[in-house]
């Protein structure tokens, strides 16, 4: 197999002079549990400060509260919930509502937690849901054989995007229980391909030289740093993915220009903090800093 590699760093859209908020992105946030508000928050400050025009968390409805009092411009849509989880979609048809409505984007699973519903409510949505959806964390964690928690159990929908966020432990449970951490190390970008070509989806494996493949194109993205290595980064990015395509960019060029931004947004606010102090919430202020820095206008995709 051939493998294209891509070394330009692919540029979000240009914004119009006469424009308005929904030429911009309605980006659905399914994200939250007990405990963990500030998932849904911080990947729906990923979404914002990637440009969507418009940005709606759907949470616990216990949770509501939590996330707009993180981010005021985050909208929210409580759901009905079981312990602080969201409920199972089947009695009331929550998921069906939703998925009938004008969004662009959907990023799944930033502490959506695992209980039995949330998980049935991840599957539902990846498996049916005919929208472009960014799954990460507790979404991905849901789609492993329930029996062992190891194993792609269930396929996307074929013929809507779905971009997988894993980190490595992540991607080697989604490879099944023959596949250590330490063998997903040794051959990043051959089971990196491999996967995506098989289950006709864009991965974005992370790690310090963060990998995005749907198959045929391979980039790899040189921005980041070790202070990175802090709860909630990676629901920042999930969100910024999101907000992209949303924006119109196809969804391998969405997650490649995600992860140089974020990237890039962690580099400049180490510089500006430290590398041990920075944490996620850091990060969505100084995404606005990096589509301005030079580093994204290069040709290339050095940091």
């Amino acid at each position: 197999m051939t493998i294209e590699r891509i070394t330009a760093v692919p540029r979000h859209p240009d914004r119009e002079a006469e424009s308005h908020k929904g030429d911009y992105g309605r980006v659905l946030i399914l994200a939250g549990s007990r405990g963990m508000a500030g998932a849904g928050a911080l990947c729906g400050l990923g979404a914002l400060r990637g440009g969507a025009g418009l940005v709606t968390v759907a949470c616990p409805a216990s949770l509501a509260n939590t996330v707009t009092a993180i981010e005021p411009g985050l909208m929210t849509m409580p759901l009905p919930e079981e312990d602080g989880h969201v409920a199972d979609p089947a009695p009331d048809g929550w998921s069906d509502e939703l998925s009938n409505r004008d969004w662009d984007a959907v990023a799944l699973g930033p502490g959506l937690g695992q209980s039995d519903a949330a998980k049935t409510a991840a599957r539902l949505i990846f498996t049916g849901w005919e929208l472009p959806l960014v799954i990460d964390a507790d979404g991905l964690n849901a789609l492993c054989h329930p029996s062992t928690g190891q194993g792609l159990a269930w396929e996307p929908h074929n013929d809507f995007p779905r971009v997988l966020t894993p980190h490595p432990g992540e991607f080697a449970r989604l490879l099944g229980p023959d596949v250590s951490v330490k063998e997903v190390q040794a051959d990043r970008e051959g089971l990196a391909v491999k996967f995506a070509a098989e289950h006709n989806v864009v991965l974005l494996l992370k790690g310090s030289r963060t990998l995005v493949t749907d198959g045929d194109r391979l980039f790899e993205n040189r921005t980041g740093n070790p202070g990175m290595a802090s709860g909630g980064c990676g629901d920042v990015l999930t969100g910024l993915i999101a907000a992209l395509i949303g924006q119109g960019m196809e969804p391998f060029e969405a997650a490649c220009c995600g992860a140089h931004l974020h990237g890039r947004a962690g580099d400049l606010a180490a510089a500006a903090l430290s590398q041990p102090g920075l944490i996620a919430s850091d990060l969505p202020r100084f995404i606005a800093h990096a589509f301005a820095d030079p580093a994204y206008e290069r040709a290339d995709g050095d940091g």
